[in-house]
């Protein structure tokens, strides 16, 4: 076999280019260690720690919020083990591997929703290290005002450091990602440090660890804990939903099946169930320290006395926050974007598309209280992506029986093309796993009132990505039926 894609794959030039052609298996050289120093890499950031420490906000025990940290990432790791199977098999990415099930033009379309939801998460980063580079600020000059956000933007200094901040990240995309690979080694030697430091601190200042873990649950009885409980495990598994789509993007370098399935075990629930414990006992300390918990590590850093203490984690954070902005939610957004116009948008015009929608989100509204991180962002987009998931597992395992024909992946003449570039069916089906989940989705966002949808609608929404997952999964098999056939008779032939 030939290095040259287009020697091995003549496909149409509109389908393939370096990055989406096959990686051969003399490049697959990633083992289980890479898998698993992968996803420790990715679990050690400041949303991880965040999510964990709004639920404690929202009245969780530290052992509830822990436990259901763990469960939504052991739930999660299915179908990012299942999808990432294609990537392994066939050296394929995610692009690739969606137009078996969505057709050569029709890829575009989870493409592009997983696109807009890495925009959101690169805005929220932003905002992030904006309200970081804020804290710094006011640690030498403490006549400077909390940040508010009740309004619909925050005040003129905070809303100058996150465009300082934004300016920044556009800066390194100017220059090309390959800037970011030392910031990357920083982050992996810092935030462990930092979240050591962090954890020491609040057993210290809080007098041991036994206050701590003797906080009680906020809910009152349990049917109120099971309210916020099902919401809470779905915005977990949402957090890594891009993830379990686009998984092949990283798992088509793998040695071999089992080197992926044990690396990303090792990595995926382990570290988030850590850091996230560090979460919520620093959360928990808090609120007996300072009488309230305070879910934000930016903002509880900004609290410490000493001024070189807040200097040392808000530098920290900035530049920790950079790298994963990049590295994380600015390359695959960036690619897909330009897939969409190879002609007309590069990767840095893509980026910077990237960073344009990632203001248009508010992303300073999201994270102004745990429940519209938790209710609106993360149930919201796993809502979109949890369809996808359940349409390209179905397609893969129980129609395609995990035998796919690379070269017509990439060709505009194969199996895959679906008579016009779409496989209408797919888009069907996801359309149908999306709608249950509307209802509560507007009335999370204040749209439609309470009283206008019988409530067992409306709380679907707490399970949007299941629903989704499920109800599209179902649907293209009932109606993948004669495909189902003809893959049958084509694999005897």
């Amino acid at each position: 076999m030939t290095d040259s894609s287009k020697e091995v794959f003549p496909g149409d030039p509109s389908l393939i280019n370096e990055d989406l052609a096959p990686v051969p298996p003399a490049k697959r050289t990633w083992g289980t260690w890479n898998y698993a120093a992968l996803w420790i890499s990715m679990s050690l950031c400041i949303p991880t720690y965040t999510m964990a420490s709004s639920m404690i906000n929202s009245g969780m025990s530290w052992w509830q919020a822990v436990l259901t940290i763990f469960l939504g990432n052991a739930i999660v790791l299915v179908p990012m083990l299942l999808n990432g199977h294609a990537g392994a098999k066939y050296g394929i990415p995610f692009p690739v591997f969606a137009r078996a099930s969505f057709g050569t033009k029709g890829a575009n379309i989870p493409a592009m929703l997983r696109a807009i939801v890495a925009c959101g998460w690169f805005g929220i980063q932003t905002w992030i290290g904006g309200e970081s580079l804020y804290h710094l600020i006011r640690a030498w000059n403490p006549s400077l005002a909390e940040i508010h956000t009740d309004s619909l933007f925050p005040q003129p200094l905070p809303l100058l450091c996150f465009g300082i901040f934004w300016l920044l990240n556009m800066f390194i995309i100017y220059k090309g990602v390959e800037s970011i690979r030392k910031l990357l080694v920083f982050k992996a030697i810092f935030l462990p440090i930092a979240a050591i430091a962090l954890f020491c601190w609040a057993v210290i200042a809080a007098k041991g660890l036994g206050p701590i873990l003797r906080e009680p649950s906020k809910f009152a009885s349990s049917s109120d804990f099971f309210k916020f409980f099902f919401p809470a495990l779905t915005a977990v598994v949402g957090f890594w939903a891009t993830l379990s789509l686009n998984i092949p993007d990283f798992t088509r370098y793998s040695k071999s099946q089992r080197a992926h399935i044990r690396g990303q075990a090792i990595g995926l629930p382990p570290s988030m169930t850590l850091f996230a414990f560090v979460g919520v006992v620093v959360t928990s300390a808090s609120a007996i320290i300072y009488g309230s918990p305070e879910w934000d590590p930016v903002k509880l850093a900004g609290k410490f006395e000493s001024k070189l203490m807040v200097t040392f984690a808000m530098i920290g954070i900035i530049i920790s926050t950079l790298a994963t902005n990049i590295a994380a939610n600015i390359v695959s957004p960036a690619n897909d974007f330009s897939n969409l116009a190879p002609k007309k948008i590069n990767f840095k015009v893509g980026g910077y598309i990237t960073g344009i929608i990632g203001v248009l989100i508010f992303p300073w509204k999201l994270m102004a209280d745990p429940n519209g991180y938790i209710f609106t962002w993360l149930i919201a987009y796993s809502s979109l992506l949890g369809p996808i998931g359940g349409i390209l597992v179905v397609d893969y395992y129980l129609i395609r029986k995990k035998t796919l024909y690379v070269d017509e992946l990439y060709s505009h003449r194969g199996r895959y093309f679906f008579g016009d570039g779409f496989n209408a069916k797919a888009i069907l089906a996801l359309v149908i796993g999306i709608l249950p989940n509307i209802p509560g989705f507007l009335l999370a966002i204040k749209v439609l009132p309470a009283d206008n949808m019988p409530l067992w609608i409306t709380n679907l929404y707490h399970y949007a990505w299941f629903v989704g997952f499920f109800v599209s999964g179902i649907v293209y098999l009932l109606i993948m039926k004669n495909t189902i056939t003809a893959e049958a008779q084509r694999r005897k032939e």
